[in-house]
């Protein structure tokens, strides 16, 4: 899918959490519907087959309960995206990352054979694909209890029934966040992201500097397919001319629609969250938004409030030539759809997810929730040791609804997309009530849990509570943006008269 992920090290963060977030953004030209709902360990299946490549995989008997964000129109495979498990180990999958020719020419992506429709082999013969975004949340976040774990989990998977494309996934536990990259058909490298550190990923291969010797013994900060240092030399993979292995320039892309689609994206959120760091604008920029060598991982400025994870991953190029929304300027022409926004129009779900080590462990995990184009919604948070998700959230359908999170947001977006300028100043109240209101459900409810010392089971019904209660606080603010941005909307449309009648 064509997201953009965001990853912040504890240290980083403004509160010592990890925190990892992804925008899931459907293809041009498509919708995908989301819910958000619990897998419970009798749902979750014991044999599993994709729809996609049909590969079929043996589960283990012993699954979590964990959330998920799944398609919400059956037939399409399950495409759980993010969640948390009861172990509160959170997972995003994936960022589908570029690679190159000589990567793909030397591990050749395992892509689904069809079988014969015609002659003496007709219907026999075809050769399953291997795992891929349809699949890993399903194939692993359910039997993982800490994030290194994860990766190991699913680099097994990958070594034995290989990937028909390209990904990037994010594991996280209250103390370390890591990334995987898949490297052609069965390779993958990982690094743990350093602790007072962000990561930005925008649909492109993007770690920059990796220890292979830590990674094929210690595996301290980077883990690796086992053959990875004789898959490098045996293909001439290693392009780097100072001696430092760079996994971007071995593995990566650089072309011209990196330059269009991924790279403006890494340029946007350093930008922002590192402002006096570098030179980002003017002929004498450091980095600009075609620059191949922004970092992957960046110290910020300040610490980062999940507000920031938010505004990061709708940003749309504010205070810029850029910005499809900025009002004609001086050299604007031309420049503002230049560039692929972060905030963009088919965004399908955002997951924030928040691992509080001060927090009980019967409430550590948050995952805070958003459906349609960021630009225009708000975040609101959800405890993950439950057992059920709010309807709202939870019964998304294929029929346009506005007992629907999903719905609605996508109405909200596409009426006020149109008048922006009118509309913004509705929206943007909302985008500040709907967490302010959470942050002061979520306080109260760990209060509760600490006070009255409240284990994981005992817990469950009191964290249910609460989401039913930020649920009906988000429908009663989303109903209301609605009505407020229709009726804007509606006075500025291209039929509208002055007069009224006599």
């Amino acid at each position: 899918m064509p997201c953009t992920t965001l990853l912040v090290g504890k240290n980083a963060s403004y509160d010592g959490s990890t925190i990892i977030a992804r925008n899931e953004d459907s293809a041009n030209g498509q919708w995908c519907p989301k819910k958000f709902v619990v897998v419970a360990p009798q749902d979750q299946p014991r044999h599993y087959r994709s729809v996609i490549s049909h590969v079929e995989v043996d589960l283990p008997d012993c699954p979590q309960r964990y959330t998920a964000m799944p398609e919400a129109v059956s037939g399409h495979g399950i495409w759980a995206a993010a969640g948390v498990n009861e172990s509160n180990v959170a997972m995003t999958a994936t960022e589908t990352i570029t690679s190159n020719e000589r990567v793909l020419g030397a591990d050749p992506l395992v892509r689904l054979s069809a079988a014969p429709a015609t002659g003496d082999d007709a219907g026999q013969g075809e050769q399953s694909g291997g795992i891929g975004e349809e699949d890993i949340v399903t194939l692993v976040l359910p039997y993982i209890h800490n994030a290194r774990e994860g990766v190991l989990r699913l680099g097994t998977l990958l070594e034995r029934f290989g990937t028909y494309e390209m990904n990037g996934i994010a594991f996280s536990d209250e103390n370390e966040i890591w990334w995987l990259e898949t490297v052609g058909g069965h390779h993958w490298i990982a690094r743990r992201v350093p602790d007072d550190a962000y990561v930005t990923m925008p649909n492109q291969l993007g770690i920059d500097s990796f220890d292979l010797k830590d990674a094929l013994n210690t595996g301290v900060e980077c883990l690796a397919s086992s053959d990875l240092y004789d898959f490098i030399e045996d293909n001439h993979l290693d392009v780097s001319a100072a001696g430092k292995f760079n996994p971007r320039e071995a593995f990566g892309s650089h072309t011209d629609e990196d330059h269009k689609y991924n790279t403006p994206r890494a340029w946007s959120i350093q930008r922002w969250l590192n402002p006096r760091s570098c030179r980002w604008d003017g002929s004498s920029a450091d980095f600009t938004p075609e620059s191949d060598d922004i970092p992957w991982a960046r110290v910020p400025e300040r610490k980062i409030t999940i507000e920031d994870v938010k505004y990061a991953l709708s940003l749309h190029f504010q205070g810029t030539t850029f910005d499809p929304y900025g009002r004609a300027t001086a050299g604007a022409d031309g420049h503002q759809s230049r560039y692929r926004p972060i905030g963009i129009n088919r965004t399908s779900h955002l997951s924030v997810m928040q691992l509080r080590p001060y927090a009980s462990e019967a409430c550590r995990a948050i995952e805070w929730v958003a459906f349609g184009s960021n630009v225009f919604n708000a975040l609101a948070p959800f405890f993950t040791n439950v057992n059920r998700t709010p309807d709202y959230l939870a019964c998304t359908t294929a029929q346009i609804s506005t007992d629907s999170l999903y719905w609605q947001s996508r109405l909200i977006a596409a009426l006020a997309d149109a008048h922006y300028h009118d509309c913004i100043g509705l929206i943007e109240p909302y985008q500040q009530h709907v967490p302010a209101k959470g942050h002061k459900i979520i306080a109260d409810t760990d209060m509760r849990v600490e006070g009255e010392e409240l284990d994981a089971e005992e817990a469950t019904p009191l964290l249910e509570l609460a989401n039913d209660q930020v649920a009906s606080m988000l429908k009663q603010e989303t109903d209301k943006l609605l009505a407020a941005v229709l009726d804007e909307s509606s006075m500025h449309m291209k039929n509208a008269y002055g007069r009224s009648d006599a």
